[in-house]
Formats: structure tokens, C-alpha cells, sequence
């Protein structure tokens, strides 16, 4: 009946819906549609929430704790109090990710086709109801129609460098949810450190865990596989898919301290940096890894690198084996030895069922496109994003500039990557567009999202981090969910103001670009020992 009545509303009141004003709509990223109607849902520190599908029933305790979290507001599911309540669409032009909030004078309406946008729903509510608290007020009566530009809207953070834990990952999960931000990339291997636990193989956390990218000689830090299932769990239950990477056949230093039989050297300045290509054992080595790694990871995806290898395979050109390997296989030089080795990668992922990522090296690999997902990172060579296109392969947008994070973010600071320049806020929010991705190429039903990538070589405490990460990260998500044609920085920076000082409540270390002399600059940079 309570249902009938709000479809009841809606109908009544759709002739009297007007446009709302960009400043009256608080919620990072902004809606894609939103009309106010007449009347206030009033509140005050106790809702209560609702549904008669089970389809929703996870939903509920995760939004009641960050409910209370955020606002202080209980919320329970006693129906005495005012109401919020999940409805389950069965219209087939509702993607998953899409959501209807309807607030009337009566009750909240969440109405989605899945979980998934019920949870995206909600998390627009938080923030209206963060709002509306903080400045003692009852909510505006409205409908929000919302889904997002992107299916990939992601953050990769890395982790081999500088190791955080899993209380800082849950607390980037967190903030990565209350954006709506849905694929968090782990980068657990490189050449510092090796983070997850694989059992076949113990050396290599034992081992090859310690160091840092300041310290080599630091105490051995990673994740207990029962860590990993904590965390995936933990992300899972905010609809955010964790992608795990294990870099090769460069980025290889730290697995082979512990095991120096799979290693295939380096070169000065990056020694022992790959693994041996001609050893028929680093196959089956990294294979067993990545069986473990399939069953602790649910995504579909494994992101097995295959960057910078020139960086240090000049043993390669020394070794017997690899001539013999070359011989055999008529392999003409060592781009090609670096692609015979993904190749065989690349079959042992798709025999364990699982989907292959790489970075945008990996386009000229000669690998399946139907199965193998490319990042485009080098933002200096757009030929390569049109190439992976061209290719038909599937891509995310990662460019250095404006979505690496570790580039400074502000003209004054002094720590961090510039490379002809750095990456504000602004250019963040911006993109993608033709000027920062090269061309048209962005525009193609290839391109799957956008994504940031915090390289950790200057950010060695969890200060220094979200330092570096936040606010772009609000930026990031509006960038990803918001459709171009709804997209407005004069209003964002009107919202970023509320919610940096959200972030600072919750403890986070934030820059805030729009008072740049108020926070000074977290350091980061160090000389390695």
C-alpha cells in the first residue's frame, strides 16, 4: 500500500517538479537528474529502514553503520520511526547501477533493479542526510534518477612500496564507497616489497616482505591470506570489486630476493629486475601464485603488469637460455621474448577462468582481445590509447596526467612527481577530454572508465597518503559517475568545501585546494638508506 501511495505521489506531483538550484544539492558526484517538489521529510536522530525484498537485506546494516557514523542519526528497523524504504524495480531500462531516491513528506523512497543501486541510492542519502544534520535541517522533498557515466570508476593503490594496512585500505574503501567508486586495484607486488601470503611459496613474505621503498632492510609487512579475505569481504560488502596485480615479468625484485632461481637479472640501475623468461620453472612458479591469488580474489579480473620490462632485462641478452628459447620459438628480439612470456602468462589466467589486465605495454603482446583488458597510462603517447582501441580491446583511462596521484597537486608543494606539470584538482575533475586523452579515442564504447593510481615512492605514513589522494578523490568520482553534459566545477567546488570538512572529521589528511595557505603540506620525500 505504501508503495501504491508513493507512485500515487509521484504522479500527482510530476507536473509541479522544477530544476533544482546547483547550490541546493549537496552529494559528491552530483546526480545526473534531480527535481524538488513542495514539503520537507522531516527527522531527527532516528529513522528507520525497510524492505520486503531479501534482495536488500545486506544493505541494511552496512547503511545503518555508516549512517551512524557520519551523522550520529540511529537507524533501526522499527517502523515507528520516520521511514526509508527499499523498493525493488522490475523495469528492464534500470541498469544495475542505477537508482530512484524519492522523498516525500512521508517516507524515503530507494528504488532500484538490483542491489547494487539500492547501495548507490543510499549513499546519496548519507550525504543529504549529513547535510541536512549539520545544518539543522529537514530534507527537501524530490526525485534523484541517477546511473553513472562509467561501469569502471576505480583507484589503485600501491602498496609494494610503502605498506598501510588493512585499517587505512578499509578507510579509503570507505570513502571510496560514500562516492560511489567501484574497483579498487591492489598493486601487492614490485620491486620493494612482496605483500600477500601465498602459502606454496612462504620466502616470499618472509623474504621478499621486507623493505621498503626508503628502507631495505625494514620488517617484513604483508597480508595474511586471511587478511585478504577480511578486506575483499569488507569491499565486497560495498559493492567494490578489488582487483589484485602481481607484476611480470619487470617489477619482479622482491620475489626474486626470495626465490633467485626464477630471476632473469636486471640491469645497474634495476638489478635482478625480471623473471627468466627460458626457465620452464618461473612458469609454473608464478602459476602456482596465481592459482592462490584466483581463489582469494572473486574478481574476474588478475592485472599481471607487463610495464617498463626494458628497465632491466639487458641480462636477457647474455643468457644461453634465452638464446635457445629465442631459437626455438623464432623469436626476434626481446620485445618479443617479453611477449612470448605474457602470452604464456596471459593462458595460465585464462585456464584458472579468469580475465587478463595489463598495462598499456601489453596492447602489442599479441593476446586475445576478447580477453584481456588494457590500461592506458602513458599520457605522453596517446597513439597508445587509440591503438588499444583500434586493437578492440577494453580499456580504462589512467593517464600519468591528471590521474596519477602522486604527482603534486598544488603549484607551492615541493614533494612529489611534475612531469611538464602536475595534477590539480581541476585538471582531474576535467577529464577525460580530447586535449588530456590525445584525441577522440576516449570517446569509443571501448573505453570501460577512468581510474587513479597512487604511486607510494613519496608516501611512506598514511598521513602522507591521504594527503596526496584526498579531495581529487571526490573529483575522480564525480569525473567518473557524472555524465559531461551535468558536469559543473563551480558547483563541485561549492560542495567540496562541506566535504573536506567531512573529511577531516574522520580523521583523514586532506589538502584543501580551495585554501591552499591553511593546511601545510604533509612530507613524503626521503633518501633511500
Amino acid at each position: 500500500m505504501k508503495l501504491l501511495n508513493g507512485i500515487v505521489w509521484l504522479l500527482v506531483t510530476v507536473a509541479i517538479l522544477e530544476p533544482v538550484t546547483a547550490q541546493e544539492l549537496k552529494i559528491i558526484p552530483q546526480p545526473n537528474s534531480y527535481h524538488v517538489t513542495q514539503g520537507k521529510f522531516d527527522f531527527t536522530n532516528n529513522l528507520s529502514i525497510s524492505s520486503e525484498d531479501t534482495v536488500f537485506s545486506d544493505l541494511i546494516p552496512v547503511f545503518s553503520s555508516q549512517l551512524l557514523k557520519y551523522t550520529r542519526i540511529e537507524c533501526s528497523t522499527q517502523k515507528n520511526n520516520p521511514e526509508i524504504k527499499l523498493i525493488r524495480t522490475s523495469n528492464p531500462k534500470i541498469s544495475n547501477e542505477a537508482y530512484q531516491l524519492l522523498i516525500t513528506p512521508e517516507q524515503i523512497q530507494v528504488s532500484a533493479a538490483s542491489a547494487e543501486g539500492a547501495f548507490y541510492g543510499l549513499q546519496s542519502l548519507v550525504q543529504l542526510l549529513l547535510n541536512a544534520k549539520q545544518n539543522g535541517e529537514s530534507l527537501s522533498c524530490g526525485l534523484i534518477e541517477d546511473a553513472p557515466r562509467y561501469a569502471w570508476r576505480g583507484f589503485m593503490l600501491d602498496e609494494s612500496r610503502h605498506f598501510f594496512g588493512k585499517h587505512e585500505v578499509k578507510k579509503i574503501l570507505d570513502m571510496m564507497a560514500l562516492h560511489k567508486l567501484n574497483k579498487f586495484h591492489w598493486h601487492l607486488t614490485d620491486e620493494p616489497g612482496w605483500r600477500i601470503e601465498i602459502k606454496k611459496y612462504p620466502l616470499l613474505t618472509t623474504v621478499g616482505g621486507r623493505g621498503t621503498q626508503w628502507d631495505p632492510e625494514a620488517p617484513a609487512a604483508f597480508y595474511t591470506q586471511d587478511e585478504i579475505r577480511e578486506i575483499v569481504k569488507y569491499a565486497s560488502d560495498r559493492f567494490i570489486e578489488i582487483i589484485p596485480e602481481i607484476d611480470m615479468p619487470g617489477h619482479a625484485t622482491a620475489a626474486v630476493k626470495a626465490y633467485p632461481e626464477f630471476s632473469g637479472g636486471g640491469s645497474a640501475d634495476h638489478p635482478n629486475f625480471t623473471f627468466h623468461p627460458a626457465r620452464e620453472g618461473t612458469y609454473v612458479f608464478l602459476t602456482d601464485i596465481l592459482r592462490e591469488v584466483a581463489t582469494l580474489f572473486p574478481s574476474q579480473f588478475v592485472h599481471i603488469g607487463g610495464d617498463e620490462v626494458h628497465f632491466g632485462n639487458q641480462d636477457w641478452s647474455k643468457s644461453q637460455e634465452v638464446s635457445t628459447l629465442m631459437e626455438q620459438n623464432g623469436l626476434k628480439d626481446l620485445v618479443d621474448v617479453e611477449h612470448y612470456f605474457l602470452t604464456r602468462m596471459a593462458d595460465s589466467i585464462r585456464a584458472l577462468g579468469k580475465t587478463v589486465m595489463g598495462w598499456d605495454e601489453v596492447t602489442n603482446a599479441g593476446l586475445d582481445n576478447t580477453n584481456t583488458w588494457v590500461m592506458w597510462w602513458r599520457h605522453d603517447k596517446p597513439e597508445l590509447l587509440k591503438n588499444a582501441v583500434d586493437k578492440g580491446f577494453a580499456v580504462i583511462l589512467c593517464p600519468r596526467r591528471p590521474l596519477y596521484f602522486d604527482f603534486v597537486q598544488h603549484e607551492s608543494h615541493k614533494e612529489g612527481r611534475r612531469w611538464g606539470g602536475f595534477c590539480p584538482i581541476e585538471d582531474v575533475y576535467d577529464f577525460p577530454n580530447a586535449k588530456m586523452a590525445g584525441g577522440e579515442s576516449y570517446k569509443s564504447s571501448l573505453v570501460k572508465g577512468i581510474q587513479a593510481n597512487a604511486w607510494t615512492e613519496t608516501m611512506h605514513t598514511p598521513q602522507r597518503l591521504e594527503f596526496m589522494v584526498f579531495p581529487r578523490l571526490s573529483a575522480l568520482a564525480e569525473a567518473a559517475w557524472t555524465m559531461e553534459a551535468e558536469k559543473n566545477y563551480a558547483r563541485f567546488k561549492n560542495n567540496l568545501s562541506w566535504m573536506i570538512s567531512f573529511y577531516e572529521n574522520q580523521g583523514i589528511h586532506t589538502f584543501d585546494p580551495l585554501k591552499p595557505d591553511r593546511i601545510e603540506e604533509v612530507k613524503g620525500a626521503r633518501q633511500k638508506k
